[in-house]
């Protein structure tokens, strides 16, 4: 079943255009979002997410059309952008009470699950923290009710390479759970580790939606590795 169904997204900005953008997101599958800094990435997730207002296009989520159920369905998905501070002097801890009472299904043991294995203190504020862990708090809100879909822009920006180890482990065990992952990134070594398929945009149109492997065959030259195919499509876009 398509977790997610994006069709024919257009938003029209003085000097860019996300034109006619379409891909699904399948339950249990994890969806690599690629593209050069300002081809279309974040601007396609805001729109999934309605916090941008789209000019045309339809978005559903587990069937449901997103414009007549989005209180339901975002109770359902998981969000995070990278190292958003929100409220830089408050304490985790109350950040987390914040935010518990807008989801139905948030699970304090769930919640300490990841907090133990981020090794998250909560009596600290977003502003002690480092980029690297403010990307794992942020996780943690976005993982700690459940979700049946996580969005997530650039989730391993600014963590160590152990960190993000941790961070696709995570990933892989709630495919294994059926849950479905968006997530943009210019880290090519996460695509090989996690990724099933790949979405890949220019300019503000999809290039490719399809299958890791589908998306190798067709891109590769000379045995080319996955991240060689991607900077040398990079290369071409600039040129």
């Amino acid at each position: 079943m398509n977790a997610i169904e994006i069709k024919n997204i257009t938003k029209e900005y003085k000097n860019f255009k996300l034109d006619n953008v379409s891909f699904k997101v399948v339950e249990g599958r994890i969806v690599g979002f690629i593209g050069r800094n300002g081809a279309g990435k974040t601007t396609t997730i805001k729109s999934i997410l309605n916090i941008v207002k789209t000019n045309s296009g339809n978005v559903k989520f587990f069937g449901l059309d997103l414009n007549d159920h989005e209180n339901t369905i975002k109770n359902h998905i998981g969000y995070s952008s990278g190292t958003t501070n929100y409220y830089p002097r408050k304490k985790l801890i109350n950040i987390i009470n914040i935010t518990k009472q807008f989801y139905e299904n948030w699970d304090d043991s769930v919640m300490n699950e990841y907090k133990d294995l981020f090794q998250l203190d909560l009596s600290k504020t977003p502003s002690e923290l480092s980029d690297g862990m403010k990307v794992k708090f942020n996780l943690l809100l976005a993982l700690s009710h459940h979700a049946k879909v996580l969005i997530l822009d650039e989730p391993t920006s600014g963590l160590d390479p152990f960190s993000r180890e941790e961070i696709l482990e995570v990933f892989n065990e709630l495919k294994k759970r059926g849950t479905a992952i968006l997530f943009s990134t210019h880290i090519t070594s996460d695509l090989e580790k996690c990724a099933d398929d790949i979405v890949y945009i220019r300019k503000g149109k999809i290039v490719s939606a399809s299958s890791k492997e589908e998306f190798v065959k067709k891109y590769q030259l000379n045995n080319e590795t996955l991240e060689n195919i991607i900077l040398r499509l990079e290369r071409e876009e600039h040129d």
